[in-house]
């Protein structure tokens, strides 16, 4: 009988050749043939042996990479299928579009977005229409890696078009691996893209092209207001730019999260948060890091003024003078 993936003796992981597998090709590369019945199932999943005419149950090996085209063939035929039928959504909807856009009242300055779909559809519209600049802000530390994985093929197309892009972070971001590779590769290519962090930053911000903003509407981000007041987009802008030039440039480079400013700022500004009677919890939320990140912190400002409790540390704080001068750092 053949070898089943699914009987539990290691033969399928990840859709990987087991060992007994990996073996058994090898045999049958040397031999030149193999007998269908005692091969593993691994092997027949990937295609890597195929049968031989005649009545024997005899099976050929082939190039790794001559099964890869075999696999990778129906997929392609899929992708295929699929983008034609995206092109004749689009050819059957295009003159409806024109229709739509004749009868439909001036858009307003002001749209409110309600649920993830709306405000997801809004932001891809803007972005295809995109053609010169994309300012976003993005706080709340590092993000994961599927919404990364997204944003890096939006960022790729926007960038082939010849968009620029600008990008706040929180400082805190330096220390997320899945955000520094991110970073890494939309901006290797020059130019085009920049990025930069700050301790503390306001809320979500996108603006594509000085035109049209995006901006929460609600803390838990379920909803969403879409700005085109010429007013108000210049304000938004006038907030950007103003945290853009306080901001310290992120490159790729390894030694960027060592930006010399990164931590004396993060503690500065918890110093000032402890000062006006924030919890742990709160300060970690308001600079995108670890409640216990944070702790870390707080111990490293208690241990160079002295303090023995949290008490004695807000009066040393207060009394110091160190809320406007150059912020905590560690001792070398």
């Amino acid at each position: 009988m053949n070898e089943s993936c699914e009987s539990g003796n290691g033969c399928r992981i990840d859709g990987a050749l087991c060992k007994r597998g990996v073996r058994y090709y090898l045999d049958a590369v040397r031999t030149g043939h193999a007998d269908q019945p005692s091969t593993p199932a691994c092997l027949l999943r990937l295609q890597l042996l195929q049968p031989v005419p005649g009545p024997e149950q005899f099976l050929t090996p082939i190039r790794p990479s001559a099964a890869l085209a075999m696999l990778v063939r129906p997929i392609e035929q899929e992708i295929q299928q699929r983008q034609e039928v995206a092109q004749e959504l689009q050819r059957a909807l295009d003159p409806i579009e024109a229709l739509y856009n004749a009868q439909q009242r001036p858009v307003s300055d002001l749209a409110m977005l309600e649920g993830l779909p709306a405000i997801n559809a809004a932001i891809d519209l803007a972005t295809k229409r995109c053609t010169t600049e994309l300012l976003t802000s993005q706080p709340g530390g590092g993000r994961s890696s599927a919404v990364l994985s997204e944003a890096l093929q939006r960022s790729r197309d926007l960038i082939a078009r010849g968009v620029r892009l600008r990008t706040l972070y929180q400082h805190t971001v330096r220390y997320n691996p899945a955000t520094m590779d991110y970073i890494h590769q939309i901006t290797e290519a020059g130019d085009s893209a920049q990025v930069r962090t700050l301790d503390e930053l306001f809320e979500r911000l996108i603006i594509f092209d000085r035109e049209v903003a995006f901006i929460p509407a609600r803390s838990d981000r379920q909803s969403a207001l879409e700005v085109r007041n010429p007013a108000l987009i210049t304000f938004l802008v006038d907030v950007y730019e103003r945290a853009w030039q306080r901001a310290a440039p992120l490159t790729s480079g390894s030694r960027s999260r060592e930006e010399p400013s990164v931590i004396p700022g993060i503690r500065r500004t918890i110093c000032q948060l402890l000062v006006s009677g924030y919890v742990d919890e709160a300060i970690a939320r308001r600079l995108g890091m670890s409640v216990r990140t944070c702790r870390s912190h707080i111990a490293k400002i208690a241990e160079q003024l002295g303090s023995t409790n949290r008490a004695q540390l807000g009066y040393l704080l207060a009394t110091s003078g160190l809320l406007g001068e150059p912020a905590i750092t560690d001792p070398e």
